[in-house]
């Protein structure tokens, strides 16, 4: 494994916020993840382990090391009649995965169709859209244990899944680095559209309704709402919808009978934040290279050279405000790295 230093990282988060590592490599396989524990343990080092970037906001150079995971690859280890189960690299992007999953015939995360980022990201954050999350076809996933520097298999139990939550992001966060993620999916072509939108979706485009047909209706108002990072510099939502006591709801229904609210867990609902921020009049508003996208006020932007600094603080002023109006606290789903005093780990 080969360690550079004074490593650029602009194009290596999808905000393109510029930023450089001390030390810079690439993990193909375990034993590389095992290389650059060492490594930063002999030096006493941090240690910040990328994806694809699409989750992060980098505010200035990082200290330390940062892995970037490269072992990519898709392989069937099980098959049970109408299920099958594949290992997936976790440097391999999300997308393609979908994608190869629907040629083969694997079904089950067409919904999750175009959300940016690697696989080994999504564990993480639970990643979800249009009724579905990664939960519901999660198997297992191996890691590397920092603290012993062995390969450990967890099971969907030992994650703790959440909306948008893990053991990872909780009290774990940082102990394991994941090489692998496995996935269950169903080879019978059955679809999830209780999310209204795509079965409306996939009717004007006018579809036969299949997963391959979900998938492509997903990508369709995906597109249509989301920047390309490619394009615009984002990470995509910016805040969870969060989630309020089903009382805190009706409240604000008397309110606001215009709220866009869905029903969750027993006794609790969720917000669509987007639909909040705009309430507040952030849609489409720019400072300079910053702003809020004028198609979905969910997701902060990067126009072209603003800075992470700038973006922060807009978000701060958006959460103050919404706060304000509904008496209803954002948390941002990016992480910020290096993490201070000023920006601390959510």
């Amino acid at each position: 494994m080969q360690i550079l230093e004074n490593y650029s990282l602009r194009e290596l988060n999808t905000f393109g916020f510029e930023a450089s590592a001390r030390y810079f490599a690439e993990a193909h396989c375990s034993a590389d993840v095992v290389e650059a524990l060492r490594f930063v343990r002999a030096l006493d080092l941090s240690l910040l382990v990328l994806g694809e970037g699409s989750n992060v906001v980098l505010v200035s150079d990082l200290p330390g090391l940062v892995l970037k995971l490269a072992n990519s690859g898709i392989e069937v280890v099980g098959d049970a009649g109408n299920s099958v189960t594949i290992r997936v690299g976790a440097g391999q992007n999300w997308h393609e995965l979908v994608r190869w999953c629907l040629d083969q015939g694997y079904f089950g995360i067409e919904n999750l169709s175009l959300i940016p980022g690697s696989v080994g990201a999504a564990p993480v954050q639970n990643i979800g859209a249009y009724g579905v999350e990664l939960k519901d076809v999660f198997h297992s996933l191996e890691a590397v244990d920092r603290e012993t520097l062995e390969v450990v298999t967890l099971n969907g139990d030992d994650c703790q899944f959440a909306y948008r939550d893990s053991l990872f992001k909780g009290e774990a966060r940082g102990r394991y680095i994941i090489c692998h993620v496995n996935l269950t999916l169903s080879m019978l072509p059955e679809v999830n559209t209780r999310y209204g939108a795509i079965a409306v979706e996939i009717e004007r485009l006018g579809l036969v309704l299949t997963p391959q047909s979900v998938s492509a209706a997903v990508c369709q108002l995906r597109s249509s709402k989301l920047p390309d990072p490619a394009e615009i510099g984002n990470a995509g939502s910016f805040f969870k919808n969060p989630v309020i006591e089903d009382a805190q709801r009706a409240e604000l229904q008397q309110q606001f009978p215009d709220l866009v609210a869905y029903s969750d867990v027993p006794g609790y609902s969720k917000l669509a934040a987007g639909w909040l921020i705009e309430q507040c009049g952030w849609k489409g508003v720019r400072e300079a290279d910053i702003g809020v996208h004028a198609k979905q006020a969910l997701v902060l932007v990067n126009y072209g050279v603003g800075q992470a600094e700038d973006l922060l603080a807009l978000a701060e002023r958006i959460k103050e405000s919404v706060q304000q109006r509904f008496a209803v606290t954002l948390e941002m789903e990016p992480t910020i790295y290096p993490v201070s005093p000023v920006y601390p780990t959510p």
